[in-house]
């Protein structure tokens, strides 16, 4: 048998001499393949007599090991240079001016946004924010909901794992919490609307897991229903761009407002389209009512004293109304294609004065 350090010696120079992955591998194959120099060796072995095998088969394994780390070092070495000479071919200046045909678009959901904060600021309300991950009594205690109530239920809400005091953060399952911080920080008068994202486990055409909401409150002296029906109607004559706009009020049940509403809007179904401001039939928008007087008590305000009124819609779903998409969950599936037909223009701010903002592609 050939001198094994001699034979190392030649085939690691060997490798650590090639200069790309393809030369590697038909060494590897050469050399410790099934027909390779080492593997010829190795068969070798049941020729030799017990005390042969002894002293050659530690040395022929250790060789071959010795090779195949060689070979997946040196490996590991060419592709990184491989990749870094790709990523250095592949080196985009970002300060160039990018090509008209390759312009990003601001999405939907950031339109939507910008219009609702542009219509409520335009009428006095001031923008509020607070944690996606929330604690429980600003979620739902303060809130007026119980621990038995069905939205606490882990098949509605996202709990987090347990802390050490036993007790479990949720991701907001509505933006109220904003509410609740709000009027704990200061005293009275409250005119905010929060927007944001909030969670909930559900999923289909009309509900993601994660979705965006926009709530608005006021609280004073003396604030009754007429406030909070002449704030939606302005919101919605504005935001659909109506001269006129049919609103209509149906009594329901939260547990945060009473006397609680849904509000439905005047459309009509036509050609597969919805008609907002048209026809006879109605849909549904957005949840209501004024501030029920438990709430306030949990923030350390007299019911006697302050009123107040809130409301909540879904931002995707009345982007959906307004622009006419017709699934939710396309909102999140970062389509191209569906950008450049629902993304506005960078520059297409939103303005109560003109309303000419349009979506993209229409």
């Amino acid at each position: 048998m050939e001198d094994l350090q001699k034979l190392e010696t030649t085939i690691i120079g060997v490798i650590t001499a090639s200069d790309d992955l393809s030369q590697l591998e038909d060494i590897r194959i050469s050399e410790v393949g099934k027909k390779g120099r080492v593997s010829l060796l190795m068969r070798e072995l049941g020729k030799m007599s017990p005390e042969e095998k002894k002293i050659f088969g530690p040395k022929l394994n250790g060789l071959k090991n010795k090779i195949n780390d060689t070979i997946a070092g040196h490996k590991a070495t060419l592709e990184t240079q491989e990749l870094n000479l790709r990523l250095q071919s592949e080196r985009l200046d970002i300060t160039l001016p990018c090509p008209l045909e390759n312009q990003g678009s601001i999405h939907p959901i950031s339109q939507v946004m910008d219009e609702v904060a542009e219509i409520f600021t335009e009428i006095g309300f001031s923008i509020a924010e607070g944690p996606e991950i929330e604690e429980d009594f600003y979620n739902f205690t303060a809130l007026n909901i119980p621990e038995e109530h069905p939205a606490r239920q882990m098949h509605d809400t996202f709990y987090l794992p347990e802390d050490a005091n036993g007790k479990r953060k949720v991701l907001r399952t509505h933006t109220s919490p904003v509410q609740i911080r709000t009027m704990m920080s200061g005293p009275p008068p409250y005119r905010i609307i929060a927007p944001g994202r909030t969670y909930r486990c559900d999923s289909d055409a009309t509900h993601t897991p994660m979705f965006h909401q926009v709530e608005a409150l006021v609280i004073d002296k003396d604030i009754h229903m007429g406030h909070l029906k002449w704030c939606i109607e302005e919101f919605c004559r504005k935001f659909f761009e109506l001269d006129n706009v049919k609103i209509r009020f149906r009594p329901s049940y939260f547990p945060f407002t009473e006397p609680s509403a849904e509000v439905d809007i005047g459309c009509a179904f036509k050609d597969g389209e919805i008609l907002i401001g048209e026809g006879d039939d109605w849909l549904e928008i957005m949840g209501c009512g004024m501030v029920n007087p438990r709430v306030l008590e949990n923030v350390n305000l007299d019911p006697d004293e302050y009123q107040g009124f809130a409301f909540g819609m879904g931002l995707d779903r009345i982007a959906m109304l307004k622009w006419g998409i017709p699934d939710l969950r396309d909102f999140f599936a970062a389509d191209l294609r569906w950008l450049k037909h629902y993304g506005f223009a960078a520059l297409d701010i939103p303005s109560l004065s003109t309303q000419n903002h349009k979506a993209g592609g229409k």
